[in-house]
């Protein structure tokens, strides 16, 4: 660029005798005093033949000032801009193709010269970006000072993670044994306490079904003869173990075991267990007796008195009315079967002592147990937070180890941009590039989760320039197309900022991103006026 606007002046004061439309690099094979030779060394001709508006030449070399050849050019000198071809055709067409105007001389159109201006706007735009690039690479040199300042440093703090890990590491294996001698006592305190409650769980739970088995071993004594027989286990027909609603004498017999009768303990130990489920109380034992009312609806059997000793005489009559009582119950059965509904089934057995609600929660623990427990749960505390304080250096030294080994260039001058991120907003989207990490895109409006355009990749500049682009992968899948991928090319600015973003073709897209790394070091600056040697 520098080397241009040097180039500029002194082309301007240069002037050399040679036909219209030829250029100052090719005046030497256009000399007026020999024949002119064709470029391509097809024909010798007579000069005089040289733009006489007639194409004798068949690369159209002879007539570089004339629109005889269409396959010509000419030479636009254009003094105080930049030299220019343009196609032989386009001379003399009433179109001013130079900005000297050269190209109409013969067209009756009158070109303004804009050379001169053209050129002093070149001139700024190039010393604009001449002063960008200077100040770019300034910073980028801070950049590079930077970072190397920041890796000894990230280093140092490497090497003092690493030392502090291994005594943390000592000491988390301290804690760890400290946990484990703590946790034994505790361990063995608490399923003592378990035991403990779960046995007396147990004997409570016993000592309800035993109570249980008593109430029901009373009601089905109907006779309170302290045994109860299968007659009287036949006065629950819910007992009944084939379906058919009717519990037989052989079924009953079966329920005891065989036996003909059983007393209280074996009725407990024997039988209990396979009826309660089954078993329909008659009355609830926690219901005080009601005033006797006759049923006028149900035959119903009378309920025998609650204990008082029998005379002699009123066992004789009992003992004849067992006989009598025994018949009823059949014709009853009978008459039942015969289509009468049996009798509505009684409700169920209510514990005479129900259980606490605490019962089912396991008291707290005596103070020894809490202390214990305690003691315990201090240790593991400790472990804990020694466990996690070590998985956390262990981060932060993969952290410091990637990012110092990490490629940021030549000289790490774009270490500056690792852990940053930059947005671009657009009419639709908003585009966010964090350089090292991801791309994504999210639309401006109405929210929605972002799409990733791409996770890190490679740098991706060709070969002699690779840090001039960077590759991101592997982003969200495209609609019966490939996965994302974006790249992101470097420009060389004083800001760094996210200038574009296009996508060139479906789900690959182009950023751009202007930064200070990206400034080569410029030429020399030129001298000024009067700054120069005398030969």
């Amino acid at each position: 660029m520098f080397l241009l606007v040097l180039l500029l002046p002194a082309c301007w004061a240069v002037e050399v005798r040679r036909p219209r439309g030829v250029s100052l690099t090719n005046h030497h094979f256009y000399d007026e005093s020999k024949p002119f030779t064709c470029l391509d060394g097809s024909v010798t001709i007579p000069f005089d033949q040289v733009n006489d508006d007639y194409c004798d030449c068949k690369d159209g070399s002879d007539e570089p000032g004339t629109a005889a050849c269409p396959n010509g050019s000419f030479h636009c000198t254009n003094t105080g801009y930049k030299p220019l071809y343009i196609s032989s055709r386009w001379v003399n067409d009433g179109v001013c193709d130079c900005c000297d105007g050269t190209d109409e001389y013969n067209s009756g159109v009158v070109c303004e010269n804009t050379c001169r201006e053209k050129g002093r706007k070149e001139r700024e735009t190039l010393q604009q970006m001449a002063e960008v690039t200077r100040e770019g690479f300034r910073l980028k040199k801070i950049l590079i000072e930077d970072w190397k300042k920041a890796r000894e440093e990230k280093q140092q703090q490497l090497t003092e993670l690493q030392t502090r890990k291994k005594s943390l590491e000592d000491q988390v294996e301290v804690l760890r044994t400290a946990k484990e001698e703590a946790e034994k006592p505790e361990k063995e305190a608490k399923e003592q306490h378990q035991k403990l409650w779960e046995e007396q769980q147990a004997a409570s739970k016993a000592q309800r079904e035993q109570e249980l088995a008593a109430s029901a071993f009373q009601e089905l004594d109907d006779n309170l003869d302290g045994v109860v027989s299968a007659v009287e286990l036949q006065t629950h027909p819910e007992l009944d173990t084939d379906g058919d609603g009717v519990l037989s004498e052989g079924e009953a017999q079966t329920l005891l075991g065989g036996d003909s009768q059983m007393d209280p303990t074996s009725f407990h130990d024997r039988v209990w267990a396979a009826i309660r489920d089954k078993y329909r109380s008659e009355v609830l034992p926690t219901t005080p007796p009601a005033p006797s009312v006759p049923d006028l609806t149900e035959p119903k059997e009378e309920q025998p008195p609650e204990p008082s000793q029998p005379t002699e005489e009123e066992e004789e009559e009992e003992e004849g009315e067992g006989e009598t009582e025994e018949e009823e119950e059949e014709e009853e059965e009978d008459f039942q079967v015969q289509g009468e509904q049996p009798k509505e089934a009684p409700p169920p057995l209510a514990p005479p002592q129900p259980a606490s609600p605490t019962e089912d929660k396991m008291p707290p623990y005596d103070e020894q147990t809490q202390a214990l427990i305690d003691a315990a749960q201090e240790a593991r505390n400790k472990f804990e937070e020694a466990e996690r304080s070590l998985r956390d250096m262990e981060e932060a030294i993969r952290n410091l180890e990637q990012e110092i080994s990490f490629d940021f260039g030549p000289s790490g001058e774009f270490a500056y941009l690792y852990k940053q991120c930059y947005e671009l907003t657009t009419n639709e989207y908003v585009y966010r590039l964090c350089p090292f990490k991801h791309v994504s895109q999210q639309p401006k409006l109405g929210g929605g989760s972002p799409t990733n355009l791409g996770t890190w990749g490679s740098w991706a500049g060709p070969e002699h320039d690779k840090f001039s682009s960077m590759k991101y992968e592997q982003g969200t899948g495209c609609w019966q197309g490939p996965n994302r991928s974006t790249t992101v090319r470097l420009l060389c600015g004083k800001e760094t900022m996210v200038t574009s973003t296009t996508e060139p073709s479906r789900c690959e897209y182009l950023m751009e991103l202007m930064t200070p790394a990206a400034c080569q070091e410029p030429p020399p600056e030129p001298p000024a006026d009067g700054d120069h040697d005398e030969l």
